[in-house]
């Protein structure tokens, strides 16, 4: 109770300060036309005090920390406002400068020896370049290049420079004034730079800083959490192990060129296997039944319910096939994103139009919802109990092996046989039936699905009547004892089981996405189909499905992001090892347990640039959405 107090404290508090916070700013953007000067002393006033009180924070200034953050905020305050007091617009500039580099050099003064940076010239050099290389484009894009902009974006590049490129704590006095008074200056600089604003400017500026006060804190948040630590994350993928030397991209070529991370050894095999031979004759079955109904109807081929399914489940036997006979961190992440989009794709669409106006509408899409709301670790734990295999002495606990085992321990003559085979023959009879009822009707789709679901029936029916269902060996003494299967240990197929907890979980934000758009569908254009003559399969595949397309591509961008960076699942289940390892995990095995900053560090840039193209298609969607 006490901390369910102290929370709903915290929120309060949170809330008021910001809602202060935002007041304030406009109180403050008020003064900008009628008080000009007065709020330029407030800001820099303000500015100063919380650039000191970081620092005091941090324990980087010696001394009281009341009287830093009020000399702070004076010293800011007199260099936002001593370039106004000038009334020459070359002499504007240095007056701001002169203050800046009286701060710059008391900083260098005050602050804690230990943090002084061993000064890169090259690398500032580079950071400064790159910072004007952002800006400038942009600017001219503009038609609006101002001196005060080029200044800032080199005060930036130059501090970037200084604390990501050179090493902190080994430098010396000269370097702390070189590193802290150069961009002071520089900010000083482009405070004076450019005449006086007029009151027409000052509007301007009050209805530009009105804007920022909302975007400001959001896109400082983004650059201090995602662009400078993603910048230096780049930075150290070119040094050694220990972050010191330089080796280019030599981590990137490891990752490359490592077996462990892509291993094509194995390549011939995957045109022998049976995945393979599988997939291409499912293959040859959907596209003979699309060529046989396109022939029906006049058209070249026909994608109807015999076709498409043949080709889907073909293809995906060919994805396994492709990727079972490889081997390595990178063939592994490539397989989960094939893998879980695709699955959890169709499945979540499957699940949306069977669903769709259903008598349990409400409930059905909410057991498939329902794992949404179990975290990935929490979901990695549950499916960890289901796949557990004790030795074959021991009862199993994991409901799965506990499953197989026991169908395994079916003993011919048993009772338990009996049931079985009655079931499955009852089965097999509503296949059979189903198949018949898809001929007569010629409905190709019902009649060929049946055919295909009734193989697998007769075979569990042909393993109990003769070898058995497995799940079973002889003992040392001629008695059965449990053959577990070795669900998260025996590759390359362990991978699969992984990945079904993710697809577990993501096939229910699939189906909600889908569920939405498939309802989204304009009325008139069904009626229209159906008034035309269109079938509900017609109707799907030529009216429902092209309206759905956009929904589909954002679904499949976003999973594609999300399993890109998957990691809790692998973490918890397998830690990476019986070869399913993939780069997240690897990433932080490189970086945190083996502390090889270089290579965790270019582990993570490549995994930055495989969920890149996926959020910028993600992005021009969403522009082409908004014109």
């Amino acid at each position: 109770m006490e901390a369910l107090t102290g929370a709903l404290r915290g929120i309060v508090a949170a809330i008021g300060l910001s809602a202060l916070l935002f007041v304030g700013a406009n109180r403050l953007f008020d003064l900008i036309v009628e008080r000009w000067r007065l709020f330029l002393g407030l800001l820099g006033a303000l500015t100063g005090a919380v650039f000191f009180a970081v620092l005091v924070g941090n324990r980087l200034l010696d001394g009281s920390g009341r009287i830093w953050v009020g000399a702070g905020a004076l010293l800011f305050a007199v260099m936002a406002t001593a370039p106004d007091l000038v009334r020459d617009r070359r002499l504007r500039p240095v007056a701001g400068g002169v203050v800046g580099a009286g701060i710059g050099l008391l900083l260098a003064k005050a602050v804690d020896a230990s943090v002084r940076p061993s000064v890169s010239m090259a690398g500032i050099a580079l950071a400064v370049g790159i910072a004007l290389a952002v800006y400038l484009p942009i600017a001219f894009k503009q038609g609006r290049v101002r001196p005060g902009g080029v200044l800032a974006s080199a005060a930036f590049g130059w501090v970037a420079g200084t604390w990501l490129f050179g090493e902190v704590g080994g430098g010396s006095a000269t370097s702390m004034v070189v590193s802290v008074t150069v961009p002071m200056v520089l900010v000083g600089s482009a405070l004076g730079a450019g005449g006086l604003r007029q009151r027409a400017q000052r509007f301007d500026l009050q209805r530009q800083t009105r804007v920022g006060a909302f975007l400001g804190p959001a896109l400082f948040f983004v650059v201090l959490g995602l662009i400078v630590p993603l910048a230096r994350t780049i930075y150290l993928s070119l040094y050694d192990s220990k972050g010191r030397e330089w080796v280019g991209f030599r981590n990137y070529g490891e990752i490359l060129t490592n077996d462990r991370s892509v291993d094509l050894a194995d390549w011939a095999n995957i045109f022998t296997s049976r995945l393979f031979i599988g997939g291409m004759g499912l293959l040859a079955i959907g596209a003979a039944v699309g060529l046989w109904s396109g022939r029906r109807r006049g058209r070249v081929i026909e994608p109807a319910t015999g076709s498409v399914v043949p080709v889907l489940v073909g293809a995906t036997l060919l994805v396994f096939a492709v990727f079972s006979s490889l081997r390595g961190t990178v063939i592994n992440n490539l397989w989960w994103v094939v893998v879980v989009t695709m699955v959890s794709t169709g499945l979540g669409l499957a699940a949306a139009v069977l669903a769709d106006r259903a008598r349990f509408e409400s409930v059905a899409k909410s057991l498939i919802f329902l794992p949404m709301a179990i975290s990935f670790v929490g979901a990695g734990i549950i499916w960890r109990f289901m796949y557990i295999a004790r030795p074959p002495q021991k009862p199993q606990t994991g409901v799965l092996n506990a499953v197989w085992v026991g169908l395994g321990k079916l003993a011919p003559g048993t009772a338990g046989q009996a049931v079985s085979l009655v079931f499955l023959a009852l089965v097999t009879a509503g296949l059979a039936g189903l198949c018949l009822f898809g001929v007569r009707r010629r409905q190709t789709g019902i009649a060929l699905g049946s055919a295909l679901s009734a193989f697998p029936v007769l075979y569990l029916a042909y393993r109990l009547l003769g070898p058995g269902l497995g799940g079973v060996e002889e003992g040392p003494l001629g008695l059965p004892i449990g053959k577990p299967i070795l669900f998260v240990q025996e590759g390359p197929f362990n991978n699969l089981w992984l990945m079904l907890v993710l697809i577990w979980i993501q096939t229910g934000f699939a189906m909600v996405i889908l569920s939405a758009a498939i309802k989204a569908v304009p009325g008139d254009l069904i009626d229209a189909a159906r008034v035309d003559g269109a079938n509900d399969r017609q109707v799907f595949f030529r009216v429902t499905m092209p309206t759905i397309v956009p929904t589909i591509a954002v679904i499949v961008t976003t999973l594609i992001v999300l399993v890109m960076k998957v990691f809790d699942i692998v973490r918890v289940m397998t830690n990476g090892n019986f070869g399913t390892q993939v780069i997240a995990n690897e990433m932080w095995q490189r970086t945190f347990t083996e502390f090889n900053l270089g290579l965790g560090s270019a582990l993570a840039a490549v995994l930055f640039l495989g969920v890149v193209p996926a959020m910028a298609v993600n992005v021009r969607r969403m522009q082409r959405v908004k014109v």
